[in-house]
């Protein structure tokens, strides 16, 4: 982007009922590089104009027969396709700078015309409207694409819960409380929780039949934010039976990197595999 060509090649449109008015100004911004101005006596037709094909910047007299300059700004505001309004007002009266502000010019000349004045105004305002456009573009490509991104994200997620919950035996989601949100299979018995989240504390039965040292370990693991992986539980049932069973789970974490939960597969180890 180089910003000084793109200012001398901004659209800018004179509006003023005077003719000799309109002749210095586009006389003025023509040796000043400019090249594309155009100009217009009809200030009801100002709207139009813009709207078909929006200016970058106008130059708007205040005092005009018809319409004055007030009610094109804000018929110019209703119509205003980024709401970014870009008018420098032309005024000979100095208590209409201030309500021209107000209403929703960016600048304003005053009259009689200091030329020198002129040229910077005109450069400053069509540097920071296009600077606005340009940021203006970016975040809309920046939405596009985190929008993009997040449907990927979504889809792979999907797939992945998907295979985890076919290679598995169970999966398991829970959120930052520890609450389970979504279970396939009989992952609570096998963590050994009956009632209550996945965290150090939950109540659980003395005779449940699983490795307290294991399960307080697990404990530690998910206290402290950390994955777990192949972790191996072991339990013994009232039968004198044992099994056992191969857990992994991780932590998960939104965009600002706030905990989120935890989600996890387990499978149960057979004899002999």
């Amino acid at each position: 982007m180089n910003i000084e060509q793109d200012i001398l090649a901004a659209r800018i449109l004179i509006v003023d009922d005077q003719d000799a008015n309109v002749q210095l100004l586009r006389r003025l911004l023509e040796q000043a590089g400019y090249t594309d101005v155009s100009s217009t006596s009809e200030p009801t037709e100002v709207c139009r104009m813009h709207r078909h094909q929006p200016y970058d910047l106008l130059l708007l007299d205040l005092q005009m027969a018809g319409m004055d300059g007030f009610a094109v700004i804000e018929a110019l505001k209703a119509s205003a396709a980024d709401g970014y309004l870009s008018v420098m007002v032309l005024t000979a009266q100095p208590g209409h700078k201030l309500r021209a502000l107000q209403a929703g010019a960016k600048d304003f000349i005053s009259k009689p015309f200091d030329l020198v004045e002129i040229k910077l105004r005109i450069h400053n305002l069509l540097e920071v409207r296009l600077l606005y456009r340009a940021l203006a573009e970016h975040n809309r490509l920046l939405e596009h694409t985190v929008a993009e991104r997040t449907a990927e994200l979504r889809e792979s997620e999907a797939r992945f819960r998907a295979l985890t919950e076919l290679s598995s035996d169970w999966y398991w989601e829970q959120d930052e409380g520890g609450e389970f949100t979504k279970v396939s299979g009989p992952a609570l018995e096998m963590l050994g929780i009956r009632v209550g989240p996945l965290v150090p504390g939950a109540t659980v039965p003395d005779d449940d039949g699983w490795d307290p040292v294991e399960r307080a370990a697990l404990h530690k693991r998910v206290a402290e934010r950390q994955p777990f992986i192949d972790k191996l539980f072991h339990r013994t049932l009232p039968s004198g039976l044992q099994q056992q069973f191969r857990v992994s789970g991780q932590p998960m974490f939104d965009r600002e990197c706030r905990f989120i939960g935890y989600r996890g597969v387990g499978v149960e180890v057979l004899p002999g595999t």
